[in-house]
C-alpha cells in the first residue's frame, strides 16, 4: 500500500451544488443537437441491452434497474481508464466516435436539464468520488467528474469503523432514505469508489381514483392467481397496440416524465417482449402512441431490487475492466494496478394511487491488484414491464418488470 502523499482530511474539494463557471458547458437542445441525439441514442442501446442482461440471470419476481445511473457511474470511471480498457468502455457504452469532453459536456448537460425540465416532478441526482486516503486523486480526473458530474470528493480512511456508515448515510441522504444500504462492507485493497444516486418522485397527471381503489385478480407466470391490491381511472391516455404487447403511457406532472407500462396480449408473455426490445422498436413504439380514451386498471407495487453487476457488463463487453491488467492510468497518482472489483446496483420503487416515488444507486468499487365510462378497458392483471422516461431527451431513467406485484 502505498504511503499518503497528503490528505484531504475528509473535506469536499468539490461540492455537487456548486456553481459552474467553466464557458465550454453550454445548455443543449436535445431536441435538435445532433451529437447530443445520437449519444442519447447509445445510452439507450446501452440501456436495452443491460436490461436484458438483467433478466436473464435475475431470479426475482420483481426487478428494476437505472440505466441512466449506471451510464453516469461508469460515465465518471471512463474518465479515469485508457488503453484497452477505455475501448472497451467506449464500445461497451457506445462512446465510440465521442471525444472524452464530448462525452462529459453532454452527460453535465443532460444532468442539468433533467433536474430543470419538469418543476411539477421532483428529480434529483448526485455523484460523489470517495478515495481512499493513502491515494491521491490526479487533478484532472478529479476536475472532469467535478465539474461535469457535480461530484462531491472526499478522502477518507476506509480501515476507520466510521467509514461504512458514512458512505451508506450519504447514499441515504441522497435517495430520501429509501435505500439506506448499498455496501456491507469495504474490502481491503480498495482504493475508491465513485457512487450514482437518483431520486424520483412523480405524482400522476391524472390521478387514480381512491374509491375505485380494490383488490383484482392477477395472474403468475405459472398460471396461477391470487387478490392484490388494484387502482383504477379513466382518462385519456397515449396507447399503442404491438404485435406481443399493448402500451400504455402514463404521464407525471407536466408530461415531461411517463411510465410507459408493457403489458402482454393474449399468447405472449413478458420474456417475448425482452427478446424483440431494442432501442430501434422503443423509438417505433413511442411513435406509435395515439391518444385513447379508456378505463384503466393495474395494481399498486413496492419493491426494492439489489444485484451485482460484473457478469452483466462482463457479458457485455466490459470484461477487461474487471481483471487485473485493467487500464485506469487517469485517476491517482499511486499506483497503476488499478480494477473494477464490483458494480453494485439497489434501486427502490413505489407505486400508489397519487404517483410514483423511486430511487437507485449504483457504486463502482476500484481495488488495487496487489491485493369506467371509457370506450376501453385494460386490466394490467399479469406480469408486465415499465419503463420510466424523460420525453424531451429521450432519457431512459428506469427500467423494471412486474411479475408479483403481492
Amino acid at each position: 500500500m502505498k504511503k499518503l502523499m497528503y490528505l484531504f482530511a475528509g473535506i469536499f474539494l468539490f461540492n455537487s451544488c456548486q456553481e459552474k463557471t467553466d464557458p465550454y458547458v453550454p445548455s443543449i437542445d436535445f431536441q435538435s443537437d445532433k451529437k447530443a441525439a445520437q449519444l442519447i441514442a447509445a445510452d439507450n442501446v446501452f440501456a436495452f441491452e443491460l436490461f436484458k442482461e438483467v433478466d436473464q440471470l435475475a431470479e426475482e419476481e420483481n426487478y428494476m434497474v437505472s440505466p441512466l445511473s449506471v451510464a453516469i457511474a461508469l460515465g465518471m470511471t471512463y474518465n479515469g481508464s485508457d488503453g484497452s480498457t477505455k475501448t472497451a468502455f467506449e464500445e461497451t457504452l457506445g462512446f465510440s466516435g465521442f471525444t472524452r469532453h464530448e462525452i462529459n459536456t453532454i452527460h453535465g448537460a443532460l444532468i442539468e436539464h433533467l433536474l430543470k425540465v419538469d418543476p411539477k416532478v421532483t428529480f434529483e441526482i448526485a455523484n460523489s468520488i470517495w478515495v481512499n486516503q493513502n491515494y491521491t486523486l490526479l487533478s484532472e480526473f478529479a476536475d472532469s467528474n467535478a465539474y461535469y458530474y457535480g461530484a462531491e470528493i472526499r478522502s477518507m480512511n476506509f480501515y476507520s469503523p466510521d467509514a461504512l456508515g458514512i458512505i451508506n448515510g450519504w447514499v441515504s441522504d441522497k435517495t430520501h432514505e429509501k435505500i439506506t444500504e448499498v455496501l456491507d462492507a469495504i474490502p481491503p485493497a480498495t482504493v475508491m469508489y465513485l457512487i450514482n444516486a437518483l431520486y424520483f418522485y412523480g405524482s400522476w397527471q391524472y390521478e387514480f381514483d381512491k374509491e375505485q381503489s380494490a383488490p383484482m385478480n392477477f395472474t403468475f407466470e405459472d398460471g396461477s392467481s391470487d387478490m392484490v391490491d388494484g387502482m383504477a381511472m379513466t382518462a385519456t391516455l397515449p396507447i399503442a397496440y404491438q404485435d406481443k404487447y399493448t402500451a400504455i403511457d402514463l404521464p407525471y406532472g407536466s408530461n415531461k416524465f411517463s411510465m410507459t407500462v408493457l403489458l402482454p396480449k393474449d399468447n405472449f408473455n413478458v420474456d417475448n417482449i425482452i427478446e424483440e426490445m431494442n432501442a430501434q422498436s422503443w423509438e417505433i413504439m413511442t411513435g406509435n402512441l395515439t391518444e385513447t380514451n379508456l378505463t384503466l386498471r393495474m395494481p399498486k407495487f413496492k419493491y426494492e431490487f439489489k444485484t451485482l453487476l460484473n457478469d452483466h457488463l462482463a457479458n457485455m463487453g466490459l470484461g477487461v475492466a474487471f481483471r487485473g491488467g485493467a487500464e485506469f492510468p487517469l485517476m491517482v497518482e499511486e499506483s497503476q494496478d488499478l480494477y473494477i472489483s464490483r458494480v453494485i446496483h439497489k434501486t427502490f420503487i413505489d407505486v400508489n394511487e397519487e404517483g410514483t416515488e423511486a430511487a437507485a444507486v449504483t457504486v463502482v468499487e476500484i481495488r488495487e491488484t496487489s491485493t369506467g365510462g371509457g370506450e376501453l378497458t385494460i386490466n394490467i392483471d399479469k406480469p408486465f414491464l415499465y419503463v420510466i422516461r424523460e420525453k424531451t431527451s429521450g432519457t431512459l431513467v428506469f427500467m423494471g418488470k412486474v411479475g408479483n406485484p403481492g
